[in-house]
């Protein structure tokens, strides 16, 4: 352009008008940005990182107060912080535990007792944690233009926040706190070590490969011990309750430490009520733990890390964003049974497809069953535990609770309860199978039994309380008496309220209660649920109904035990007749219920009768059924049991040695028949003069029913009473 003219341009929009005298060359690049993106130092466009509002004071929903138990690990980390510096130390466990409380009080320990600096950095996700680690940076001295260039990728943030640390003029404490997807740290080299500091970081990830690396200490938290946990309601809420009361609801809550911290603080601010600890347990066992939360109100939001029913989704809600929505349908499916460990083997069928899970909601696919599993594993939402030599899986009770609030009642709930009972039936061991082994995997699968009837509404469920009703009856069949009364109860009561008082699966429920209470020394009581029992069969079943039979047999145990021996041979006789009738003259229950009449008819001094059965109904059983089959077994018993009342000891003794011999070999030295043996041996032995002989058996004894039956139990008060006579002798 030449010429001395003004020149006169306009500009619209971006556009710019330039004006110059004499010959020029211009040349311009435009770059445009979306509104707010523009870069601060040229380069491209800002990623917008929101600041942290401080890197100096924990930012914790609710600051801890007194911290109790860990003392182990709090040892590890005061050393630590009072060391050179140079560790990572890694505190891992599910929701809930306080990790942050310890957290807090180590970042206050350091600050307070140490002189350390700290800082505190949100590590729950990308933006959090960026943004909390070039706020430290700046605290350490990066310059505006440094942040600014880290901010818009023009320069490593992660080198750049770990070149100030490493340059800090005061030795450092560092938290990333709730650090649950350790990929964000992985990703950006966020996590490295420094001679100058210290780095903890909370997680609820049990396994990741960071914390394999050098310079790294995995730090598990579990849940406190009781006493400690009582106590942490006891700080809360010094005036609601005893130090006993305290105790149970910490039990209640299965120790977990934000479940305690909700319930004390519910307790120390009511208002309206004033419940004190024993309110707040019968409350919990009414209402379940869904109560808790209301300690949590008015300090955060339904979304917070505060709520125990809201922690768990947290955890959910990553495993979906990585791929694994189907830890969700699991969780649930482990939350229709109880907080006991449930066995990897109640799995194996739906993992071999053998029971369907796709009809639940969401489904869960056979091939994804093993990957969720291990989701919820990495999450600490479950836990690998041994028990009795079999691998199960545990999740606290709480958490369980509060996941099987959450599902939604109707067909989906009834679905998923459902899906729960047939596993539990796949999993039970043979009905003939008498071992120790079958017997210890029934006591593992029991308690499974009765929490499935929370998922149980109406006669559609009635295939879930058949399953719960079938496993505490097998337990009963297999001699664990005392746990098959525990459960016994609760489910003939849920079963009764489920599908009616005299439903068949309901009176079977009370048969089983029955049988546990004559078997515990209840007999008053035995008799009185067997005879409310068999009149209800006699009336819904019919008189002949192989059930109303067995309860005919049933009802004349206790009362011979109570000395009503004619009302026992009357019930007794009465099952035998109709079993002849309509079961045959060699089933194994007209078998059973004869021999079962050789304990009577020597108390009622009918000799010949006795003598004649005896030989009959062990020839029978021997011809008609397998050998060591039990109902022979149980003959040959009451033969000998019937001659040592008779006071043939001479006679008694080859069988009593044979009984205990076989009862050893097929149902093993605990089992409650075995011992029944054992007794029957160790006073033929004292009738025959030979105490010295039957002394230790009878000790042993004693030992086995206390451990077993409890030192209250009928019998184990007449057992002591014989050994204080027959060491008098």
């Amino acid at each position: 352009m030449s010429g001395g003219g003004a020149v006169e341009g306009r500009a619209s929009g971006q556009g710019r008008v330039f004006q110059a005298t004499g010959d020029q060359r211009i040349e311009e690049h435009h770059h445009h940005y979306a509104p707010g993106t523009a870069p601060l130092l040229g380069g491209g466009p800002v990623r917008p990182v929101t600041a942290a509002d401080s890197v100096r004071v924990p930012l914790v929903g609710r600051p801890p107060g007194i911290l109790r138990n860990r003392e182990e690990l709090r040892r590890t980390l005061s050393a630590a912080i009072a060391g050179p510096g140079g560790e990572v130390h890694v505190v891992h466990g599910m929701g809930g535990l306080g990790k942050t409380a310890v957290a807090y009080w180590l970042f206050t320990q350091a600050v307070r007792e140490h002189g350390r600096l700290g800082l505190w950095v949100n590590a729950s996700d990308r933006m959090s944690l960026r943004a909390g680690m070039l706020a430290v940076a700046g605290d350490r001295g990066a310059t505006t233009g440094e942040l600014a260039a880290a901010a818009s990728g023009q320069r490593a943030a992660a080198d750049l926040v770990w070149h100030y640390l490493n340059h800090s003029a005061e030795p450092w404490l560092l938290v990333l706190d709730n650090a649950d997807d350790p990929t964000i740290l992985e990703e950006g080299g966020w996590l490295r070590t420094s001679p100058l500091g210290t780095v903890l970081v909370t997680t609820r990830i049990a396994n990741s490969p960071l914390w394999q690396a050098p310079g790294v200490s995995r730090h598990t938290l579990g849940l406190l011990p009781l006493q400690d946990a009582a106590q942490v309601l006891c700080d809360l809420a010094p005036d609601a309750g005893t130090p006993e009361a305290a105790r149970k609801v910490a039990e209640r809550l299965g120790r977990l430490p934000l479940a305690l911290t909700l319930a004390g603080s519910h307790l120390a601010h009511q208002l309206l009520e004033s419940w004190t600890m024993d309110e707040y347990e019968r409350k919990l066992t009414e209402e379940s733990t869904a109560i808790v939360d209301q300690g949590a109100l008015g300090r955060g939001s339904s979304q917070s890390r505060q709520l125990v029913s809201r922690t768990w989704q947290l955890s959910l809600d990553a495993l979906t964003d990585q791929g694994l929505p189907e830890a969700t349908p699991l969780l649930r499916l482990l939350s229709c049974w109880s907080a006991d460990p449930v066995p990897l083997t109640m799995l194996m069928p739906a993992a071999r497809g053998e029971v369907d899970l796709t009809d639940i909601e969401p489904a869960l696919p056979t091939d994804r069953l093993e990957p969720a599993l291990r989701g919820l594993l990495d999450h600490s939402l479950i836990e690998l535990v041994q028990l009795r030599g079999t691998r199960c899986v545990s999740a606290h009770g709480v958490l369980l609770d509060s996941v099987a609030g959450g599902v939604p009642a109707g067909p989906q709930r009834t679905a998923l309860g459902l899906a729960a009972a047939r596993l539990l039936s796949a999993a039970l061991p043979d009905p003939d199978d008498t071992s120790e082994q079958a017997l210890a995997a029934l006591a593992i699968l029991a308690p499974h039994a009765v929490a499935l009837l929370r998922f149980a509404s109406g006669a559609e469920s009635e295939e879930i309380v058949r399953v719960s009703a079938l496993v505490v009856g097998r337990l009963y069949e297999a001699g664990d008496w005392s746990g098959s009364l525990a459960l016994a109860e609760p489910v003939a009561e849920r079963v009764g309220q489920l599908l009616g008082a005299e439903h068949p699966v309901a009176l079977n429920a009370r048969y089983v209660l029955g049988q546990s209470l004559h078997r515990m020394g209840r007999y008053a009581e035995a008799e009185v649920v067997h005879r409310q029992v068999l009149e209800a069969r006699e009336r819904v079943l019919g008189p002949d109904h192989p059930d109303t039979l067995h309860s005919c047999l049933a009802l004349s145990q206790p009362l011979d035990l109570l000395d009503r021996d004619e009302e026992a041979e009357h019930f007794n006789r009465r099952a035998i007749e109709g079993q002849r009738r309509v079961l045959g003259e060699d089933s194994t229950e007209t078998l059973y219920s004869r021999a079962c009449l050789l304990e009577v008819l020597p108390q009622l001094g009918k000799v010949e009768d006795f003598d004649a059965e005896a030989r009959a109904v062990i020839e029978a059983c021997e011809r008609a059924l397998p050998p060591d089959h039990l109902t022979t077994l149980m003959a040959r018993h009451l033969h000998g049991y019937g001659l040592l009342l008779l006071g043939r000891y001479e006679e008694a003794e080859p069988l009593a040695q044979r009984t205990l011999t076989d009862r050893r070999r097929v149902q093993g030295p605990e089992n409650p028949f075995t011992l029944s043996a054992l007794t029957l041996t160790a006073r033929v032995l004292r009738g025959l003069g030979r105490t010295d002989e039957a002394l230790p058996l009878l000790e042993q004894l004693i030992e086995i029913r206390d451990r077993t039956l409890g030192p209250e139990h009928p019998l184990v008060v007449e057992l002591r009473q014989w050994l204080t006579e027959w060491r008098r002798e």
